[in-house]
C-alpha cells in the first residue's frame, strides 16, 4: 500500500529525534529505580535524619524561652534555624535519588543532552492538541498502567495489612514510641514490596516504550529514497535547493497577502494574514512573518487596501499555532470572528460614504 510506514527509520531520522528530545524511555522504571533509592537511603540515613531533627527540636524550644529571641528579628532566625535542620537532614535522601534519577536516564538512553527538548514549544499550548492526545491510544495504554499500578499497591496493602489486623488492634495502649517504630516498620515494608511490584511495571514498559519509538520513527518507501538522494547530493546543491524552495514560498505568501481579508500585527514584530471564504470552514492564514518579513506583509497590505488590525495577543497566538495554508484552531474562532465582523462593518461604512 502507498505511504504504509514499513520501512526502519534511518540514522539520520533517528538523529533528528534525539536532537528533538525524542527517545525511547520509561518514566514508569525512572519513578521506580527513585523509589527505591529513597527507601535505601531511609533505610541508612533515616536514624540520623531522626536525630537532627530530635535535637533541632529541642535546640529551638530552647531558643523560645529567651524573650530576647522571639521578637520579629528572634522569629525570622528561628524559621531560618529550622528551614536549616530540614535541608541538612533531607539532604543525604535528595542527593541519592537525583543521583538515581541521572543514572536511569543514562542507563535508558544515555548521555545524551537535546538542546531543542528544552526550547519553548508554543504549539504544545494548543487545547485542540492537547485533547487529540487525550484519546489517543497511548492515552489509554498509559490509563491501564495506572490502573494496574493502582490495583497492584492496594492489593500489596490489603494483603499485608489483613493478616495482622489482630495484631494492630492489641496495640491500643502501646506506648507512643514503640507504636511508632512498629508503625514505621509495617510502613517501610509495604513499601518495598510496592516499590518491587512498580519496578517489574516499569521493566515491562521499557520493552513497550521502545516498541512504540521504533513504531512512530518507521518511515514509507518513498521517504527512504528521498533521503538517500539528499545525502547522496553535494551540500552546495542541497543548500541551493532549499534556498530556491524557501524563495518561491515566500514568494508564494506575499503573492496571496492582496487576497487577504485582513492582517493581524502586533505592531513591532508579527504579522499574521487572515482570508475567509465559502470554500473553507474557518478562516485560513495565508501568510505570516515577522520583524522585516511582518513589515513586508503591512506594506503589500496597505498597497492592496488589506484591513489592517492591531491585536497583539492574537497575532503572537496565530503566529506561533497556525502554520500558513491552515485554518485556525476553534478555539480561536470567537476572536477571529469579532475581528472580521469588525473589518466587515468598517469597509461596508465605507462603500456607503462613497456611495
Amino acid at each position: 500500500m502507498a505511504g504504509e510506514k514499513t520501512e526502519k527509520a534511518t540514522p539520520k531520522k533517528r538523529g533528528k529525534a534525539q536532537e528533538k528530545g525524542q527517545v525511547a524511555r520509561s518514566t514508569d522504571l525512572n519513578g521506580a529505580v527513585v523509589l527505591l533509592a529513597a527507601l535505601l537511603a531511609l533505610s541508612a540515613f533515616g536514624s540520623k535524619m531522626l536525630g537532627r531533627m530530635e535535637d533541632a527540636t529541642v535546640t529551638l524550644l530552647s531558643m523560645t524561652t529567651n524573650p530576647e529571641v522571639v521578637d520579629r528579628r528572634g522569629i525570622g532566625s528561628l524559621f531560618v534555624y529550622a528551614g536549616q535542620q530540614i535541608g541538612f537532614a533531607a539532604a543525604p535522601v535528595v542527593l541519592v535519588c537525583l543521583l538515581a534519577g541521572v543514572a536511569i536516564n543514562v542507563v535508558q538512553v544515555g548521555f545524551k543532552p537535546a538542546r531543542k527538548a528544552i526550547r519553548p514549544d508554543f504549539k504544545k499550548l494548543n487545547p485542540i492538541s492537547g485533547a487529540k492526545q487525550l484519546v489517543s491510544p497511548n492515552s489509554l495504554v498509559e490509563l491501564l498502567k495506572n490502573l494496574l499500578k493502582v490495583g497492584l499497591v492496594g492489593a500489596i496493602v490489603a494483603l499485608t495489612l489483613l493478616p495482622k489486623l489482630d495484631t494492630l488492634g492489641s496495640m491500643v495502649g502501646t506506648p507512643g514510641s514503640d507504636l511508632l517504630a512498629m508503625l514505621a516498620k509495617e510502613i517501610f515494608s509495604i513499601a518495598q514490596r510496592a516499590a518491587l511490584i512498580y519496578l517489574a511495571i516499569g521493566a515491562a514498559d521499557v520493552f513497550y516504550q521502545r516498541w512504540r519509538f521504533e513504531k512512530s520513527l518507521k518511515m514509507d518507501k518513498q521517504e527512504v529514497k528521498d533521503e538517500h538522494k539528499q545525502t547522496e547530493m553535494p551540500a552546495e546543491v542541497r543548500n541551493a535547493r532549499r534556498r530556491k524552495a524557501f524563495e518561491l514560498a515566500a514568494q508564494r505568501m506575499m503573492d496571496a497577502v492582496p487576497t487577504a481579508d485582513v492582517v493581524v500585527v502586533n505592531p513591532t514584530h508579527f504579522s499574521v494574514a487572515l482570508k475567509y471564504d465559502a470554500g473553507h470552514p474557518a478562516p485560513v492564514v495565508v501568510a505570516k512573518g515577522v520583524d522585516s518579513l511582518a513589515l513586508r506583509i503591512r506594506e503589500l497590505a496597505r498597497d492592496a487596501d488589506v484591513a489592517i488590525v492591531p491585536d497583539p495577543p492574537l497575532a503572537r497566538t496565530l503566529y506561533a499555532t497556525v502554520d500558513i495554508g491552515k485554518m485556525i484552531p476553534e478555539d480561536l474562532f470567537h476572536a477571529v470572528a469579532q475581528l472580521l465582523a469588525y473589518v466587515y462593518r468598517v469597509a461596508g461604512a465605507r462603500r456607503t460614504a462613497v456611495a
